[in-house]
């Protein structure tokens, strides 16, 4: 196997920087892919929230909860 053919007339140093240039993207691309999935909600925050409330009311029963 030869490796790429398109990529033929390329020194070598040139095809590695070509194929860093891909994965890069690649990873770049599935990182803001990710982080548009997930950053649509925010679960996480209001389960934080929830639990810091509930942490609250038990070390200090007079105070109501928020909930």
């Amino acid at each position: 196997m030869s490796g790429f053919p398109g990529l033929s007339f390329l020194g070598p140093k040139s095809k590695n920087a070509v194929v860093a240039g891909g994965l890069t993207a690649f990873v770049f691309g599935v990182y803001f892919y990710t982080m548009r999935a997930v950053g649509g909600t925010d679960e996480l925050q209001m389960a934080i929230d929830k639990f810091e409330d509930q942490k609250q009311v038990e070390t200090n029963p007079k105070v109501p909860s928020n909930v």
